[in-house]
């Protein structure tokens, strides 16, 4: 008996299987199993999960909907899902790009699923996969291995270290815990002994370190932090963005996490509300944004962006040396 092997073997047989059925009305479910290369049984779990897939809103109108009359399946409605997935080839190439990345990434933990799913794509895409594009990233996996290296030893770290929310370069003595993969990035989880308290300290923002002779002691308190939903957790002493945001700068709510999102008027803004570790790295983000997007508060933040944007004016007005 052949079956599914893993989610991404299945996600591609519904895609195809609601074209397929189109084209087959009255089929007999056994010969579409047969055809698909799967036990009746998995086919019939595959229709009552097309059951429930379509359009969003998701409502009558919007779901995939058949009649399955004893042993024969017939599509009455195929939300739009009527003919197998086709990739151009840009889209093709940033996939094998994005999978080639994701292979190179250490610590992943389902390679060999990502390596499956890229060698299908390399095969469907042809010519396109010998594209001269190469994924690599030695100097990032050499530190990572360099890294778990010294928490293994069981020593306390001196360490040179980059905070992008401060714009700055410290250094700290570390007791090491664990290193964790977040979002596709090594951290190190370490007791902090000038901050006083737990650190995740991004991997590739190590510029240095050093293994001391003093073993590794974190204090009682030094719990490891829960990092399902991420690193970053918003509290409510951390200050308090709201911005005004354009149609093209709506990414940000869905790259940072934001208390809040509703629609400014009968226009295409939106009023968004972002808890933030650093008003300094808030202020650089949103210069960077340009003028899709309008700070609302704090009056401390709207000072220090007025203040940069009038220094940089200054400049302009300067004549040149």
């Amino acid at each position: 008996m052949t079956g599914p092997k893993t989610s991404v073997d299945r996600l591609g047989r519904l895609l195809n299987l609601v074209p397929y059925l189109l084209a087959r009305p009255g089929i007999l479910v056994a010969e579409a199993a047969a055809d698909q290369g799967v036990s009746e049984k998995q086919l019939r779990e595959d229709l009552e999960l097309l059951w429930v897939c379509g359009l969003p809103g998701y409502g009558p109108g919007d779901l995939i909907d058949m009649a399955l009359d004893g042993d024969r399946v017939t599509i009455s409605h195929d939300a739009g899902i009527d003919r197998p997935l086709r990739l151009n080839p840009d889209e093709a190439l940033a996939l094998v790009v994005a999978l080639r990345m994701l292979a190179e990434t250490p610590g992943t933990g389902t390679r060999d699923v990502i390596e499956r799913a890229l060698a299908k794509i390399e095969n469907a895409a042809g010519d396109l996969a010998d594209a001269p594009v190469a994924v690599k990233l030695p100097a990032n996996a050499e530190k990572l291995d360099r890294v778990r290296a010294a928490v293994e030893g069981g020593h306390a770290l001196h360490i040179t270290y980059y905070t992008a929310a401060r714009d700055e370069t410290t250094d700290r003595v570390i007791d090491p815990m664990r290193v964790v993969m977040v979002d596709g990035r090594a951290y190190l989880e370490a007791w902090c002994r000038r901050a006083e308290g737990t650190r995740m300290f991004r991997v590739d923002r190590i510029d240095a370190f050093t293994p001391l002779d003093e073993l590794s002691a974190p204090p009682s308190e030094a719990v490891p932090q829960d990092v399902t939903d991420g690193v970053f957790r918003p509290t409510p002493d951390l200050p308090l963005v709201t911005l005004r945001i354009g149609r093209h700068s709506r990414w940000v709510t869905e790259y940072y996490p934001v208390e809040e999102v509703r629609r400014d008027g009968p226009g295409e803004e939106w009023v968004v509300t972002m808890r933030v570790t650093d008003l300094g790295w808030a202020q650089r983000l949103l210069l960077g944004l340009g003028p899709d997007v309008t700070v609302i508060g704090p009056p401390e933040l709207l000072d220090r962006i007025r203040a940069q944007a009038a220094a940089a004016l200054d400049q302009y007005a300067s004549p040149a040396g």
